[in-house]
């Protein structure tokens, strides 16, 4: 399998953690032996898609691919500008609901063969005009669990500079994005009478460090598109709190220690306060975690490419 992948979410030097999730996924993809190019270009208004379709066709149009798969529904424009292979799109929530990108995302679905999101209820989301009646296949990023898995939380503490005896609550995503709801995660923390801490501008390589520093992750988000964050959480046995939104509900049911719970103040300062009262508060959420792995994420893609190229033969 020889595929293009094209994204305006890619690590860079200047933003290390900017789509992270597709790097992971194309690492998975090349360990189960495909054969991976990456067309990566800046995220920015129109001039940037018009400029990154040039560069695509310049670049990658006399290439032979067996599928070329735009992350990001914008990402389609320059992907479609690659002609002679079978054209994917992986869906992951801005893209389609926006109110300006959303509109353009549905135009560009029309020339697409395997439209995909991250998750069953982003897919739900997709009119069944904009894909012409044909089933939207889920493709979530998985969670890498050779990166994220549990760490001694004293050290991960030592090594952050942090008081070793104060518990903190995370919440792991940038506050400025109103999505995000850092306006409740600021209320529990209050309530519990313990500070928050934020991904905001950490590096990549710290997260894992910050998550199992932590006494529990907040995600008491509007919406998500998947919920990665609370995976990779899972995936150190880190107590997680979400509102049941994206694959939180399929991610904590019945999980003993963890919270999926419309956003109600009392709810989940009851929900906290247990793993406040003990010096490392775990869960047994790895096993749980790696049914969304990098790896097993990586082959549904590779099935769902297979597939495609199947009915078209």
């Amino acid at each position: 399998m020889r595929a293009l992948i094209v994204t305006n979410m890619y690590p860079t030097r200047e933003r290390p953690e900017l789509g992270s999730f597709v790097r992971d996924q194309v690492d998975a993809l090349r360990g189960l032996g495909a054969e991976i190019e990456v067309f990566a270009f800046p995220p920015g208004g129109p001039g940037a898609y018009l400029r990154a379709t040039r560069a695509a066709r310049a670049r990658h149009g006399g290439g032979r691919w067996d599928v070329v798969h735009a992350h990001f529904g914008l990402s389609a424009l320059p992907a479609l500008a690659v002609r002679g292979a079978p054209h994917g799109v992986t869906l992951h929530g801005t893209d389609l609901r926006h109110p300006r990108s959303g509109r353009i995302t549905r135009a560009l679905l029309h020339g697409i063969d395997l439209p995909a999101a991250v998750s069953p209820e982003l897919a739900a989301e997709v009119p069944r005009r904009a894909v012409r009646g044909r089933e939207v296949a889920v493709l979530p990023c998985g969670v890498a669990t050779g990166r994220f898995r549990p760490l001694s939380r004293a050290e991960a503490r030592r090594e952050l500079g942090l008081d070793p005896d104060t518990p903190f609550v995370l919440l792991p995503a940038d506050p400025a994005r109103p999505v995000k709801r850092a306006d409740r995660a600021r209320a529990l923390a209050a309530a519990a009478g313990v500070p928050l801490r934020t991904l905001g501008g950490v590096a990549p390589a710290a997260v894992p460090l910050w998550v199992n520093a932590a006494a529990a992750v907040l995600v008491p988000s509007e919406s998500e598109g998947f919920g990665l964050a609370l995976l990779e959480a899972l995936a150190c046995d880190v107590p997680v709190l979400a509102t049941p939104v994206g694959v939180a509900p399929a991610a904590l049911a019945e999980l003993p220690g963890a919270l999926c719970a419309p956003w109600d103040l009392p709810t989940w300062l009851a929900a906290l306060r247990p793993h406040l009262a003990v010096h490392d508060p775990r869960v047994e959420g790895r096993e749980r975690a790696e049914r969304w792995s990098a790896e097993r994420m990586a082959a549904r893609v590779l099935e769902a490419w297979e597939a495609l190229l199947s009915s078209r033969s």
